[in-house]
């Protein structure tokens, strides 16, 4: 099998120009970090292209200073995207709400997301040269349902959706609208015939370029510091590098069977698995050695069909190495292991 670092497959799309949507994000400085090393002219989008400091980053990649353009879209506003994405062969929506505790959820995070993946795709209608769409979902949109529909004999698939009425019901609000987005993206590029393909990755790991973490990060950031209280709600999760979703966003974007949902995770966990091999690996830490048990279903993720183009995923080890040396070189972590 070919490594995730290694992705030359013969059937590619032609290179060239892509879009890249919230330029300044987790996973989207990463997967403009491997298109341009990988020679593409990347456009990013983010919300105001003077901020230097938040940019700054993107500007020391390989490659930026010579094909990276970055200029302000705005997910709410319908057409602020046509002049990031027109001749553009491809184009790679990662822009997704900024999540905040929550006073309406409606309209913090659900319309945005809703209407923002719309609004890129109504700017990529009007783009002739666009070649095919990659949208960043999530395997929260596969995953979250009642306890009675698992079985835990029977790994979850592309063809599993989490349940709208199940994640209203308890409030569950970050599955929302990946869900919610994602589906609307299907009809949409169903209706107007344009190539999407979708990536769905679990818990992301690794080294973080922007100086200022996600939230994401921030939750490992407490888990290595010993705190439990954001991670025990993860009970059973799913777990990848950043740098295995960046390169398999290129290659589902590059290969030309690529169609449909691709799952996107290495390997799936319960807490207590997750700190008992974290624990012993990185002893000078003080994580948990164990976390309270919630009770959650058992489940597994079926990546075979990411595998079948040739992908192998990084260790749950190495995303953690990546993850604390980024910590500490960043500052964020002083304790080095």
């Amino acid at each position: 099998m070919l490594q995730s670092s290694s992705l030359g497959m013969d059937q590619k799309l032609e290179s060239g120009k892509v879009c890249v949507t919230g330029a300044s994000g987790f996973l989207a400085s990463w997967l403009i970090k491997r298109l341009l090393l990988s020679g593409y002219h990347v456009t990013g989008t983010v919300r105001d292209p003077g901020n230097q400091k938040k940019l700054a980053h993107l500007w020391r990649l390989e490659g930026a200073r010579e094909r990276l353009r970055l200029v302000k879209a705005d997910l709410m506003e319908e057409g602020s995207f046509d002049d990031a994405i027109l001749g553009c062969h491809g184009v790679f929506h990662s822009a997704s709400p900024v999540l905040k505790p929550l006073s309406d959820p409606k309209t913090e995070i659900l319309e945005p997301a809703v209407e923002g993946t719309l609004n890129v795709l109504r700017s990529c209608k009007k783009n002739p040269s666009l070649r095919r769409v990659v949208l960043t979902s999530s395997s929260t949109a596969v995953r979250v349902r009642p306890d009675e529909d698992f079985d835990s004999n029977i790994p979850l698939d592309e063809s599993s959706w989490s349940s709208v009425e199940f994640c209203k019901t308890l409030q569950i609000w970050y599955p929302l609208p990946k869900i919610l987005a994602e589906k609307a993206a299907w009809d949409f590029c169903k209706e107007y015939g344009i190539d999407l393909v979708t990536v769905l990755p679990s818990f992301v790991i690794g080294q973080s370029l922007p100086p200022d973490l996600c939230a994401t990060a921030s939750d490992v950031l407490g888990l290595l510091k010993g705190e439990t209280e954001k991670f025990k709600w993860h009970g059973r999760m799913g777990y990848v590098h950043i740098d295995d979703v960046a390169l398999c966003h290129i290659l589902v974007y590059e290969h030309e069977s690529a169609n449909g949902r691709y799952l996107c995770s290495s390997t799936v966990l319960d807490n207590n698995e997750l700190a008992s091999l974290l624990s012993k690996q990185y002893p000078s830490l003080p994580i948990p050695k164990r976390f309270e048990q919630l009770g959650r279903p058992r489940y597994d993720l079926n990546t075979s069909k990411l595998k079948s183009l040739g992908f192998k995923f990084k260790t749950i080890q190495e995303m953690f190495d990546d993850c604390i040396a980024s910590l500490v070189e960043q500052g964020h972590l002083t304790q080095s292991v």
